[in-house]
């Protein structure tokens, strides 16, 4: 049987794994941490459980395609509910508002609140849609960098409506031609943080993301986040797959133009495929030491990072929901610190997120566990030390003031994720999120492909390749990495 290795058990590399094996591969896959899922796990402090990265669950069909590709109904496996609020949005002006996920029922609502008129709303998703139509089968669904994704009539539909995807505005210009209130317009820039981009330089194009989330909705997987990577691993022990857990991959062997294999601590492995779902700055610079480097797509501008908080609250907020935004008063000011700077704003934006109120199992009786976020630069070797401490009590201050709470009296457990932590945990360059940042109109071009000009055998999949980070993404380039892989 032709064998096939897979360095990391990211959800990529989860979904890689499963795809290859169906393809008759036998499959092993390399992972330097005691368990799979990267990003995606979860952990327990005080009897508080909380999901350690991603929070945000969309599309789940490509979850549940991984189990229908076997015959299997992914209920048996994995479940997950449709929320009915998408997410509950503070400003410091004391308006609140909170989206639906009917866009209807989010446009009616919208007129109420902001300086709006229903036809602005409609025509704006509309276009979001439109766009997504236009662009989906060329950059989200195929590999990019394949002669045969250009010369068709789906690209050329899309070159030909090229004025309607707004690759020469920024999201925030957009924006503002788009909405008269402020508050709407920061709600809707929001989005270009969903692949660690600036909305005062990621392209408009990168407000299709909207429609996704209102067509498709939002979820919460039962048991949360982490479900996601324990119902996939237990389907890929299921199917045979085979996992080396405490044993990074040291090196990528090939011959000639041919990758071959791997090396680790404990020995040497060969196979006829080798795919990658670890970041691909690392990949180069401690697998692929001997090989030319793609410096130009090596040296592009890194996605944000996160500082995050878990914190386990004595008490409880109704006013809250799954999804939560504490909005900055001066946005700009907060992405230029971000991407300019490479350090925090006194003013961040804070994102709250908590499963006990879908799961009261995730928090004692009482009490609520809150996984609390800002955007964050990556690690520059700042003074993390002194950062988190600020950023704790400015996060802290900005959640007394809208919420009219005293926070730090309701603390009971803590913990701290910042991006040298994200860093040393996942091997993500930086501590980025999603790879390289989309802060220019060519970004989408110049993220590496899903496999190597340099290797036959060798290709790529995760967050920090085509098409993105982000569990939707990262699963769809585990699609395409497959699609490329020819069967035994």
């Amino acid at each position: 049987m032709a064998k096939a290795i897979v360095i990391g058990s990211g959800i990529a590399g989860i979904a890689t794994a499963l795809r290859l094996r169906k393809k008759a591969y036998e499959v092993q896959v390399f992972e330097s941490n005691s368990y799979p899922g990267g990003k995606l796990h979860a952990f327990t402090q005080s009897n508080f459980r909380f999901d350690v990265g991603p929070s945000l669950f969309t599309m789940p069909h490509f979850v549940d395609e991984l189990f229908e590709l076997y015959n299997l109904n992914p209920r048996e496996y994995f479940n997950y509910k449709s929320k009915e609020t998408v997410c509950n949005y503070f400003w410091e002006d004391g308006t609140t508002f909170s989206v639906k996920k009917n866009s209807e029922k989010f446009i009616e609502d919208a007129t109420e609140t902001f300086d709006t008129g229903g036809n602005e709303l409609r025509n704006y998703i509309a276009n979001a849609k439109k766009k997504y139509e236009l662009t989906s089968g060329i950059f989200l669904e195929k590999s990019l960098h394949k002669a045969d994704t250009y010369f068709s009539l789906e690209t050329l539909k899309a070159l030909l409506q090229m004025h309607k995807l707004h690759i020469n505005k920024n999201l925030n210009e957009l924006n503002e031609s788009s909405f008269r209130d402020p508050r709407l317009v920061q709600l809707f820039n929001r989005y270009a943080t969903y692949n660690g981009s600036s909305p005062y330089q990621t392209p408009g194009i990168m407000s299709m993301i909207p429609h996704l989330e209102m067509h498709y909705g939002t979820f919460f997987p039962e048991g949360g986040m982490h479900s996601i990577t324990k119902s996939l691993y237990r389907l890929a022990c299921d199917k045979g797959i085979e996992f080396h857990f405490n044993e990074p991959v040291d090196k990528i062997n090939y011959t000639g133009t041919k990758a071959i294999g791997i090396s680790t601590l404990k020995g040497s492995y060969e196979a006829d495929v080798l795919v990658s779902n670890m970041d691909i700055y690392p990949t180069y610079h401690k697998l692929l030491k001997d090989l030319k480097k793609p410096e130009k797509t090596l040296k592009q501008e890194r996605s944000s990072s996160a500082l995050i908080f878990y914190w386990g609250i004595n008490g409880n907020f109704p006013q809250l929901d799954l999804h939560n935004i504490l909005f900055s008063s001066d946005y700009p000011e907060e992405f230029k610190m971000i991407f300019k700077e490479k350090s925090l704003s006194d003013d961040p934006t804070v994102y709250i997120n908590i499963t006990s109120k879908e799961d009261a199992k995730d928090a004692p009786a009482g009490s609520e566990n809150w996984f609390v976020m800002i955007n964050a630069p990556g690690n520059y070797g700042q003074d993390w030390e002194k950062l988190v401490a600020e950023a704790r009590k400015h996060i802290i201050n900005k959640i007394n003031r809208l919420l009219g709470v005293q926070l730090e009296d309701l603390i009971i457990s803590e913990s701290i994720m910042d991006p040298v932590k994200i860093e040393n945990d996942t091997s993500s360059y930086r501590g980025a999120l999603y790879g390289a940042a989309s802060n220019s109109k060519f970004a989408a071009f110049l993220r590496h492909p899903n496999f190597s000009n340099q290797l036959e055998n060798l290709y790529f999949c995760g967050g920090s390749v085509h098409p993105g980070g982000g569990i939707p993404l990262c699963l769809m380039s585990a699609k395409i990495v497959t699609e490329l892989i020819q069967a035994p």
